[in-house]
């Protein structure tokens, strides 16, 4: 018997590049979906055929890294399935055809929700539905780092399988997640994403750029990561640390300890309905990650800028009436903007002729 069974995409909506450093993060799933209609089979083997990326096929009994290619969709599967096994979950035989709605490498975390599907397709059809969210997200994460061996964090995989919008605090090893029950301002506001149409395939230096020098300052206080760094220290010792660590390493740290304070004041935003309060906190966001964590474009092709082009535009139409930032990871991809519904139009006019038709949809938060 087939079912179907769908997992969203995500947006980031505070807390840019905060989690690694076990911060908080402010993150809501939308109505761009993975979806499989997928059935039992006898094999031993889970077979996902998706459309436009070829069969993906890993046997039951092949489930550790040295059966792996890294980077491909083959490893992630894998990697999630062993990560499942090691935790005694049972693993049994299916087979499911894919279709996405999420675009690839374009920053609404379509690997992770790939990754989710796996396990929860496992969820679903031998483990009675139990398999916990959080669990499933930790599996994707294993399956992306220990046999994708892309470096990646747990939000992505945590805001799709969780659904709805939450606060995820990262302190320790397994996240803490309160649910916040909001509609991001409708009727009044629009939340739209941006597809500037740059790839994040190729970025993996960039992106592995802002951990390293974030750890450099937290280990200059002899820390692992910043959330364990008291934040007037690192202010009191701002002269030696920029010459030990550099200046953007002092300014990526300085991102970290503004913006993971911006996450529960955003949450409680939204709790209140506060959209001034709101606003403010998410264009202050956004700005700070292009000018202070510095990841709205890769300096290595200093020719190719995206996002900082997609955000004046977009800022130039709001007008101070609502509110642009760089999505997820950055470098490339996605924007953010939460406008007023009646400037959605001269949005879509201004930004799809220079992005492309269709670049620019509105989402809504999933539940699923």
């Amino acid at each position: 018997m087939k079912h179907v069974v769908m997992v969203p995409g995500r947006t980031e909506l505070a807390g840019n590049h905060t989690d690694h450093q076990g911060g908080r993060v402010l993150a809501a799933a939308v109505d761009l979906y993975l979806r499989a209609e997928a059935e039992e089979t006898r094999n031993e083997i889970v077979t996902l055929d998706s459309r436009g990326f070829g069969t993906v096929s890993v046997s039951l009994d092949e489930l550790s890294p040295e059966h792996s290619k890294p980077g491909s969709a083959e490893a992630l599967a894998r990697g999630t399935l062993e990560y499942l096994k090691k935790e005694g979950w049972v693993l049994g035989p299916l087979r499911a055809e894919l279709t996405s709605e999420i675009p690839v490498g374009a920053g609404l975390s379509s690997s992770a929700a790939f990754g989710v599907m796996v396990g929860k397709l496992q969820s679903v059809f031998h483990n009675a539905g139990e398999i916990p969210p959080l669990t499933l997200a930790l599996a994707a994460q294993y399956g992306e780092t220990a046999h994708f061996l892309k470096p990646c964090c747990l939000m992505d995989q945590a805001a799709c399988a969780l659904g709805g919008v939450n606060r995820l605090d990262f302190l320790g090893n397994i996240p803490k997640a309160e649910r916040i029950s909001s509609s991001l301002f409708a009727p009044e506001y629009r939340l739209l994403i941006l597809d500037t149409g740059g790839s994040h395939r190729d970025l993996t230096s960039d992106y592995a750029a802002i951990p390293a020098d974030m750890k450099a300052a937290a280990s200059f206080f002899g820390k692992t990561r910043l959330r364990d760094v008291e934040e007037a220290d690192f202010l009191a010792s701002l002269p030696e640390l920029r010459r030990k660590c550099g200046d953007r390493a002092a300014l990526r740290a300085l991102h970290f300890f503004e913006e993971d304070r911006r996450v529960p004041a955003m949450a409680m935003a939204l709790k209140q309905g506060d959209a001034e309060a709101y606003l403010r906190l998410m264009d202050a966001s956004g700005r700070s990650s292009a000018e202070v964590l510095q990841n709205v474009y890769a300096a290595s092709s200093p020719e190719s800028q995206p996002i900082p082009l997609a955000l004046a535009l977009s800022r130039r139409v709001l007008g101070g009436e609502g509110a642009a930032r760089v999505h997820g990871g950055g470098f490339a991809g996605t924007v953010q903007v939460l406008a007023p519904a009646e400037r959605v139009p001269l949005l879509r006019e201004t930004l799809e002729p220079v992005f492309g038709p269709g670049s620019l949809r509105e989402v809504h938060v999933s539940e699923e």
